[in-house]
Formats: structure tokens, C-alpha cells, sequence
């Protein structure tokens, strides 16, 4: 079990220029698998929505430390073509592999232009094949990198007032606070969907034994990083149109079957999410459980509702935003999804 924390800015296509959504994704909605079958992340469906605001930086960013349970399926495109597919940022000194030129920039140039001009051929023998295509974009996207990406990672010029709000400390890679501080440095730069996830498959928040001593370092990791998010957004201005979502596939049982009653089990009847900007109440709950915290029963909200809310905060339709597979046209909704109207401003 792990934390995604999504922000996303909005996007409403009729504008020449907007921002969309970081997301914490495949999720932001929960691993996104149907009855055992790969489903399209919901940052792929966001940009194949809303496309891109910078055309030399990745619309769709995962930043994770370690690979989670769910593996790239939390940002995988699937079925959606390949080049909505997020591009995944680990924290370290090299968050992104080989974006450092080996060779100098007009003889990469010439050598992309003469691999492209092989490609074109290429694709007309393969009749468009889109996997083809998708990987032509993305040798050129990889080039654009090189120049833009490093700057983004670049936290040197970042004030000490702003490392100290997040909790990072000078030089540091590593942690929540370098993920959220790096979110929004993309969100500034016009990446539309953004994903953070906390932890990896192990020592994370699936706490069965001894919730207090494994929750403790993971909430002090998590809840100064995303309070400072909030605040940064605020004061640039970015919030009213950046939609921070936090979320995760589960909550924990209100019990424990084991008798020392330390740990907490799987519990996906009745668990909370929050969301914060981007057109949405502040200081507002809604829905509850009952009176021991086992099941939703006011306000419940499926999860293709929370989808269906979350897009049209974006300036999506849900019911429109189809893709045709197999014989029939696939929403991140699926047939289902009502827009949660009480919690907007």
C-alpha cells in the first residue's frame, strides 16, 4: 500500500492556454485493473484529453523512489497510445537516465534527423504502425529533454525560505519534500499531469503488525512536503487552478484480528481521500461511515465517480472521453460515474 498524491491542473480546451492536473495516477485510481485486466492509467486519459502544454517536457510525470506493487501499470498508457504513457523520475542525483549529451548537440542533431528519415521509411512499409510512430516522438521528446529536464531538477536556486518550508535540505535528492518541491517546478513548467507516489513494495503503509512504529516515519516523510505544496501553490497563484488529490487503493480496518491489536488490516469499504484547489470546497467533508468506521453509508462515492468528478474539474466530460478497443469505446469511467457536485466551490 502506498500514498499517491496527484495534482492536476486544469485544463479547459476552448483556452489557448490552461493548466491541468497532477495526479497521482493509474490511479488516481487505484491500480488500474478490472477483473484482472490492464486498464489505462488516468494520467494517460488526462493528456490523451487534454494534450500538452510543453512540447519539451513529458505531459504525464511519475516521481517514485522504488518501483510499487502495481509496477509501471500506475502510469502506463495500455491500450491508449504509447506517447501518453507517463515518464517515470526516481529521486536521486540522476532522477532521469542519460540526460546528459554523449556526444555535442548538432552532431546528435544530424544523427536524430538521419534515424528519423530511416523511421519515415519505415513507417510507410509498416502501413503507420502507431508503436513505431509513438517511438519516432519519442526519440525527438528525449532530444528536447536533454536542454529542458535539468533545469527542472535544478534546485539550486531555490531559496533557503523554500527549502526549509518543504523540509528539504540544501542538496538533498531524496524524500517527499524533493518530490513535491520537483512537482512544482514541472507544474510551473506546464506539465499537466503529475503523480507522486511515497513509497515503494516494501516498507510502505500495508502496516499488519505494528501500525504506530511503521505509519510514524511515513507520516513525517509525507505531511510537511505536501502542507508546503499547498502553501507554495497558494502563493504563486497556482492553486485555483491546480487540483491537488490525495489518495491511495485502501484505507486500514477499524480492528485487528490478531490479539495484540497492533496492525490493521486491508479495509476497502470505508477510507477517505482528499482534494484541495482547483474549483473544489476547502474545510468541507464530505460522506461518513458508520459508528465504528466500517462501512460508507452518507454520501458514498464509487470510484468511478471520484474519476468522473475529477475530470470534469479539468474540463472533461467524462462520457466523452472514450478511446475505441476491441470492438468497443473504453472510458476511464468504464459505464458508471456521477459528478460529486457538493464538494465544488
Amino acid at each position: 500500500q502506498r500514498l499517491r498524491l496527484g495534482m492536476l491542473q486544469q485544463g479547459h480546451p476552448c483556452l489557448s492556454k490552461n493548466d491541468v492536473a497532477r495526479a497521482n495516477n493509474g490511479w488516481l485510481v487505484y491500480p488500474p485493473t478490472k477483473n484482472g485486466y490492464s486498464r489505462t492509467s488516468m494520467g494517460a486519459w488526462v493528456i490523451y484529453g487534454l494534450g500538452t502544454l510543453n512540447q519539451n517536457l513529458p505531459s504525464f510525470v511519475t516521481i517514485a523512489p522504488r518501483i510499487p506493487y502495481a509496477g509501471s501499470q500506475l502510469w502506463a498508457s495500455d491500450f491508449l497510445p504509447g506517447s501518453y504513457q507517463g515518464a517515470l523520475v526516481t529521486p536521486s542525483v540522476e532522477p532521469m537516465p542519460h540526460l546528459r549529451p554523449l556526444v555535442p548537440a548538432a552532431q546528435q542533431r544530424r544523427e536524430l534527423d538521419a534515424l528519423a528519415d530511416l523511421n519515415r521509411l519505415h513507417l510507410v512499409a509498416r502501413d503507420g504502425d502507431p508503436v513505431l510512430a509513438t517511438r519516432m516522438r519519442t526519440f525527438e521528446l528525449a532530444y528536447k529533454m536533454q536542454s529542458a529536464a535539468p533545469e527542472v531538477f535544478d534546485l539550486s536556486r531555490e531559496t533557503d525560505e523554500t527549502l526549509a518550508l518543504y523540509g528539504l535540505p540544501r542538496g538533498s535528492t531524496q524524500g517527499f519534500a524533493w518530490q513535491c518541491l520537483v512537482a512544482r517546478r514541472l507544474a510551473e513548467r506546464g506539465v499537466r499531469f503529475i503523480e507522486l507516489i511515497d513509497s515503494g513494495a516494501s516498507n510502505n503503509w500495508d502496516a499488519h503488525s505494528d501500525m504506530i512504529a511503521q505509519h510514524a516515519p511515513l507520516a513525517k516523510n509525507v505531511d510537511r512536503p505536501i502542507a508546503a505544496l499547498i502553501k507554495d501553490l497558494k502563493r504563486r497563484g497556482m492553486l485555483d487552478d491546480t487540483l491537488v488529490v490525495w489518495t491511495t487503493e485502501f484505507g486500514r480496518t477499524p480492528f485487528n484480528n490478531r490479539s495484540d491489536a497492533k496492525g490493521r488490516e486491508h479495509h476497502p469499504w470505508a477510507f477517505s481521500s482528499w482534494l484541495a484547489g482547483g474549483g473544489v470546497k476547502g474545510g468541507f467533508v464530505y460522506g461518513a461511515t458508520d459508528e465504528h468506521g466500517i462501512h460508507a453509508v452518507e454520501d458514498r462515492v464509487h470510484i468511478n465517480d471520484f474519476h468522473a468528478t475529477i475530470l470534469h474539474l479539468l474540463g472533461l466530460d467524462h462520457t466523452r472521453l472514450t478511446f475505441r478497443h476491441a470492438g468497443r469505446d473504453y472510458r476511464l469511467t468504464d459505464v458508471g460515474g456521477n459528478v460529486v457536485r457538493d464538494i465544488m466551490a
